[in-house]
Protein backbone atom coordinates (compact mmCIF):
# COMPACT_ATOMS: atom_id res chain seq x y z
CA UNK A 1 0.00 0.00 0.00
CA UNK A 2 2.86 2.39 0.79
CA UNK A 3 4.30 1.85 -2.69
CA UNK A 4 0.88 2.43 -4.27
CA UNK A 5 0.35 5.70 -2.38
CA UNK A 6 3.83 6.93 -3.29
CA UNK A 7 3.39 6.04 -6.98
CA UNK A 8 -0.05 7.63 -7.28
CA UNK A 9 1.12 10.75 -5.41
CA UNK A 10 4.04 11.06 -7.82
CA UNK A 11 1.72 10.74 -10.83
CA UNK A 12 -0.67 13.29 -9.31
CA UNK A 13 2.21 15.74 -8.87
CA UNK A 14 3.36 15.13 -12.45
CA UNK A 15 -0.19 15.73 -13.66
CA UNK A 16 -0.48 19.04 -11.82
CA UNK A 17 2.83 20.23 -13.27
CA UNK A 18 2.12 19.33 -16.91
CA UNK A 19 -1.64 19.97 -16.99
CA UNK A 20 -1.48 23.78 -17.53
CA UNK A 21 1.06 23.37 -20.34
CA UNK A 22 -1.08 20.79 -22.13
CA UNK A 23 -4.23 22.91 -21.76
CA UNK A 24 -2.39 25.84 -23.32
CA UNK A 25 -0.85 23.70 -26.07
CA UNK A 26 -4.23 22.24 -27.04
CA UNK A 27 -6.00 25.60 -27.06
CA UNK A 28 -3.28 27.23 -29.17
CA UNK A 29 -2.75 24.11 -31.31
CA UNK A 30 0.95 24.04 -30.52
CA UNK A 31 3.09 21.08 -31.55
CA UNK A 32 3.74 20.48 -27.84
CA UNK A 33 0.19 19.08 -27.56
CA UNK A 34 1.60 15.88 -29.06
CA UNK A 35 4.89 15.81 -27.14
CA UNK A 36 3.57 16.44 -23.63
CA UNK A 37 1.35 13.30 -23.47
CA UNK A 38 4.28 11.17 -24.65
CA UNK A 39 6.54 12.53 -21.91
CA UNK A 40 3.74 12.23 -19.35
CA UNK A 41 2.98 8.58 -20.10
CA UNK A 42 6.65 7.62 -20.27
CA UNK A 43 7.10 9.08 -16.80
CA UNK A 44 3.90 7.39 -15.59
CA UNK A 45 5.14 4.02 -16.87
CA UNK A 46 8.44 4.53 -15.09
CA UNK A 47 6.72 5.48 -11.83
CA UNK A 48 4.35 2.49 -12.03
CA UNK A 49 7.22 0.19 -12.93
CA UNK A 50 5.86 -0.69 -16.37
CA UNK A 51 8.67 -1.79 -18.71
CA UNK A 52 7.67 -1.55 -22.37
CA UNK A 53 9.25 -3.64 -25.11
CA UNK A 54 8.58 -3.29 -28.84
CA UNK A 55 8.74 -5.99 -31.47
CA UNK A 56 8.78 -4.59 -34.99
CA UNK A 57 8.23 -0.91 -35.67
CA UNK A 58 5.38 1.55 -36.07
CA UNK A 59 5.22 2.88 -39.60
CA UNK A 60 5.76 6.58 -40.17
CA UNK A 61 3.36 6.95 -43.10
CA UNK A 62 0.36 9.22 -42.62
CA UNK A 63 -2.60 9.12 -42.36
CA UNK A 64 -2.11 6.19 -39.95
CA UNK A 65 -4.79 4.21 -38.13
CA UNK A 66 -3.51 1.70 -35.55
CA UNK A 67 -5.91 -1.14 -34.75
CA UNK A 68 -5.08 -3.07 -31.58
CA UNK A 69 -6.49 -5.40 -28.95
CA UNK A 70 -7.43 -3.95 -25.57
CA UNK A 71 -6.43 -5.41 -22.20
CA UNK A 72 -6.27 -2.67 -19.57
CA UNK A 73 -6.34 1.05 -18.87
CA UNK A 74 -2.55 0.61 -18.88
CA UNK A 75 -2.75 0.22 -22.67
CA UNK A 76 -3.20 4.00 -22.90
CA UNK A 77 0.05 4.61 -21.03
CA UNK A 78 1.94 1.99 -23.01
CA UNK A 79 0.90 3.11 -26.49
CA UNK A 80 1.31 6.81 -25.73
CA UNK A 81 4.76 6.21 -24.28
CA UNK A 82 5.75 4.91 -27.72
CA UNK A 83 4.15 7.49 -30.02
CA UNK A 84 2.11 10.72 -30.01
CA UNK A 85 -1.17 8.89 -30.59
CA UNK A 86 -4.79 9.83 -30.03
CA UNK A 87 -7.50 7.31 -29.17
CA UNK A 88 -11.06 6.44 -30.08
CA UNK A 89 -12.99 5.68 -26.87
CA UNK A 90 -16.54 5.20 -25.69
CA UNK A 91 -18.39 8.33 -24.63
CA UNK A 92 -18.54 7.29 -20.95
CA UNK A 93 -14.77 7.70 -20.61
CA UNK A 94 -15.12 11.44 -21.16
CA UNK A 95 -17.28 11.70 -18.02
CA UNK A 96 -14.84 9.92 -15.71
CA UNK A 97 -13.27 12.10 -13.01
CA UNK A 98 -9.67 13.06 -13.82
CA UNK A 99 -9.29 10.38 -16.51
CA UNK A 100 -11.96 12.03 -18.64
CA UNK A 101 -10.11 15.33 -18.50
CA UNK A 102 -6.82 13.66 -19.41
CA UNK A 103 -8.51 11.87 -22.31
CA UNK A 104 -9.94 15.12 -23.65
CA UNK A 105 -6.56 16.84 -23.36
CA UNK A 106 -5.06 14.01 -25.40
CA UNK A 107 -7.73 14.86 -27.99
CA UNK A 108 -9.52 11.53 -27.72
CA UNK A 109 -12.45 10.99 -30.09
CA UNK A 110 -15.50 9.84 -28.12
CA UNK A 111 -18.04 7.47 -29.65
CA UNK A 112 -21.65 7.34 -28.46
CA UNK A 113 -22.80 3.91 -29.62
CA UNK A 114 -26.41 4.59 -28.63
CA UNK A 115 -26.72 7.68 -30.82
CA UNK A 116 -26.06 6.42 -34.33
CA UNK A 117 -27.10 9.74 -35.84
CA UNK A 118 -23.90 11.21 -34.37
CA UNK A 119 -21.71 8.87 -36.44
CA UNK A 120 -21.02 11.60 -39.00
CA UNK A 121 -19.65 13.91 -36.31
CA UNK A 122 -17.40 11.16 -34.92
CA UNK A 123 -16.12 10.32 -38.39
CA UNK A 124 -15.34 13.97 -38.99
CA UNK A 125 -13.28 14.09 -35.78
CA UNK A 126 -11.36 10.95 -36.72
CA UNK A 127 -10.76 12.39 -40.18
CA UNK A 128 -9.48 15.64 -38.68
CA UNK A 129 -6.97 13.79 -36.49
CA UNK A 130 -5.78 11.69 -39.42
CA UNK A 131 -5.49 14.70 -41.71
CA UNK A 132 -3.41 16.55 -39.08
CA UNK A 133 -0.94 13.65 -39.06
CA UNK A 134 -1.93 12.18 -35.68
CA UNK A 135 -1.71 8.38 -35.47
CA UNK A 136 -5.16 7.25 -34.30
CA UNK A 137 -5.48 4.15 -32.11
CA UNK A 138 -8.70 2.16 -32.42
CA UNK A 139 -9.31 -0.83 -30.15
CA UNK A 140 -10.91 -3.27 -32.56
CA UNK A 141 -12.72 -5.32 -29.91
CA UNK A 142 -14.64 -2.30 -28.69
CA UNK A 143 -13.97 -3.36 -25.09
CA UNK A 144 -11.17 -4.83 -22.96
CA UNK A 145 -10.48 -8.53 -22.37
CA UNK A 146 -8.86 -10.65 -19.65
CA UNK A 147 -5.54 -10.50 -21.48
CA UNK A 148 -5.53 -14.22 -22.27
CA UNK A 149 -7.31 -13.91 -25.60
CA UNK A 150 -8.33 -11.48 -28.32
CA UNK A 151 -12.07 -10.94 -28.70
CA UNK A 152 -13.85 -10.61 -32.03
CA UNK A 153 -13.28 -7.28 -33.78
CA UNK A 154 -16.31 -5.12 -34.44
CA UNK A 155 -16.56 -4.31 -38.11
CA UNK A 156 -18.91 -1.40 -37.30
CA UNK A 157 -16.01 0.45 -35.66
CA UNK A 158 -13.95 -0.03 -38.80
CA UNK A 159 -16.92 1.17 -40.81
CA UNK A 160 -16.65 4.51 -39.03
CA UNK A 161 -12.94 4.52 -39.77
CA UNK A 162 -13.66 3.77 -43.44
CA UNK A 163 -15.98 6.75 -43.66
CA UNK A 164 -13.35 8.90 -42.00
CA UNK A 165 -10.76 7.79 -44.55
CA UNK A 166 -12.83 9.26 -47.34
CA UNK A 167 -12.66 12.67 -45.69
CA UNK A 168 -9.05 12.48 -44.56
CA UNK A 169 -7.45 13.23 -47.90
CA UNK A 170 -4.41 11.34 -49.21
CA UNK A 171 -6.42 10.18 -52.25
CA UNK A 172 -8.96 8.52 -49.99
CA UNK A 173 -6.43 6.03 -48.61
CA UNK A 174 -5.01 5.46 -45.18
CA UNK A 175 -2.36 3.14 -43.77
CA UNK A 176 -3.77 0.73 -41.19
CA UNK A 177 -1.30 -1.06 -38.93
CA UNK A 178 -2.31 -3.92 -36.64
CA UNK A 179 -0.72 -3.95 -33.19
CA UNK A 180 -0.89 -6.49 -30.37
CA UNK A 181 -0.32 -5.68 -26.72
CA UNK A 182 0.29 -8.25 -24.00
CA UNK A 183 1.50 -8.21 -20.41
CA UNK A 184 4.01 -10.99 -19.88
CA UNK A 185 5.72 -10.66 -16.49
CA UNK A 186 4.96 -9.37 -13.03
CA UNK A 187 7.90 -8.68 -10.72
CA UNK A 188 10.12 -10.68 -13.06
CA UNK A 189 7.95 -13.82 -13.00
CA UNK A 190 5.93 -15.09 -15.98
CA UNK A 191 2.36 -13.82 -15.86
CA UNK A 192 0.20 -16.89 -16.53
CA UNK A 193 -3.49 -17.17 -17.37
CA UNK A 194 -4.57 -17.28 -13.75
CA UNK A 195 -2.73 -14.13 -12.70
CA UNK A 196 -2.99 -12.02 -15.84
CA UNK A 197 -6.20 -10.32 -14.58
CA UNK A 198 -4.00 -8.62 -11.98
CA UNK A 199 -2.99 -6.37 -14.86
CA UNK A 200 -5.97 -6.78 -17.20
CA UNK A 201 -8.94 -4.53 -16.43
CA UNK A 202 -12.22 -5.75 -17.87
CA UNK A 203 -15.84 -6.61 -17.18
CA UNK A 204 -17.25 -5.22 -13.93
CA UNK A 205 -13.87 -4.56 -12.27
CA UNK A 206 -13.76 -1.35 -10.23
CA UNK A 207 -11.10 1.06 -11.45
CA UNK A 208 -9.95 2.33 -8.04
CA UNK A 209 -8.93 -0.99 -6.45
CA UNK A 210 -7.37 -2.16 -9.71
CA UNK A 211 -5.36 1.05 -10.00
CA UNK A 212 -4.11 0.64 -6.43
CA UNK A 213 -3.18 -2.98 -7.10
CA UNK A 214 -1.15 -2.14 -10.21
CA UNK A 215 0.55 0.82 -8.52
CA UNK A 216 1.38 -1.31 -5.47
CA UNK A 217 2.89 -4.25 -7.33
CA UNK A 218 4.97 -2.57 -10.05
CA UNK A 219 7.55 -4.34 -12.24
CA UNK A 220 5.12 -5.14 -15.06
CA UNK A 221 6.50 -6.14 -18.47
CA UNK A 222 4.42 -5.06 -21.46
CA UNK A 223 5.15 -6.10 -25.05
CA UNK A 224 3.79 -4.34 -28.15
CA UNK A 225 4.16 -6.10 -31.49
CA UNK A 226 3.69 -4.06 -34.65
CA UNK A 227 2.28 -5.91 -37.65
CA UNK A 228 2.59 -5.34 -41.37
CA UNK A 229 0.78 -2.20 -42.55
CA UNK A 230 -2.24 -2.41 -44.83
CA UNK A 231 -3.19 0.22 -47.42
CA UNK A 232 -6.94 0.77 -47.12
CA UNK A 233 -9.22 2.76 -49.38
CA UNK A 234 -12.58 4.33 -48.58
CA UNK A 235 -14.34 1.78 -50.78
CA UNK A 236 -12.68 -1.19 -49.03
CA UNK A 237 -14.65 -4.03 -47.47
CA UNK A 238 -14.77 -3.27 -43.73
CA UNK A 239 -15.91 -6.78 -42.73
CA UNK A 240 -13.07 -8.40 -44.62
CA UNK A 241 -10.66 -5.87 -43.14
CA UNK A 242 -11.96 -6.56 -39.62
CA UNK A 243 -11.42 -10.31 -40.05
CA UNK A 244 -7.92 -9.78 -41.44
CA UNK A 245 -6.90 -7.43 -38.63
CA UNK A 246 -8.45 -9.65 -35.96
CA UNK A 247 -6.57 -12.71 -37.26
CA UNK A 248 -3.25 -10.85 -37.36
CA UNK A 249 -3.62 -9.27 -33.90
CA UNK A 250 -4.71 -12.61 -32.44
CA UNK A 251 -1.71 -14.34 -34.02
CA UNK A 252 0.74 -11.75 -32.68
CA UNK A 253 -0.79 -11.68 -29.19
CA UNK A 254 -0.80 -15.47 -28.94
CA UNK A 255 2.84 -15.56 -30.02
CA UNK A 256 3.81 -13.14 -27.27
CA UNK A 257 1.90 -15.06 -24.59
CA UNK A 258 3.25 -18.46 -25.64
CA UNK A 259 6.82 -17.30 -25.90
CA UNK A 260 7.48 -13.95 -24.16
CA UNK A 261 10.31 -12.30 -26.11
CA UNK A 262 13.73 -11.64 -24.65
CA UNK A 263 14.73 -9.42 -27.59
CA UNK A 264 13.20 -6.35 -29.13
CA UNK A 265 13.64 -2.71 -28.28
CA UNK A 266 13.14 -1.59 -24.69
CA UNK A 267 11.32 1.75 -24.49
CA UNK A 268 11.92 4.40 -21.85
Amino acid sequence: MARAVFALAAIAGLTLVLLPFQILAVRLKLSARRLIPVLYHRAACRILGVRVREIGARVTATPLLIVANHVSWLDICVFTSLAPVVFVAKREVGAWPVFGLLARLQRTVFVDRERRHKTGDVNAEIAARLAEGDPVVLFGEGTSSDGNRVLAFRSALLGAARDAVAAAGSDGRVTIQPAAIAYTRLQGLPLGRQHRPRVAWYGAMSLGPHLLGVAGRGAIDAVVTWGEPIAFAADGDRKMLARRLEAEVRRMAAGILRNPPQGGRRSG
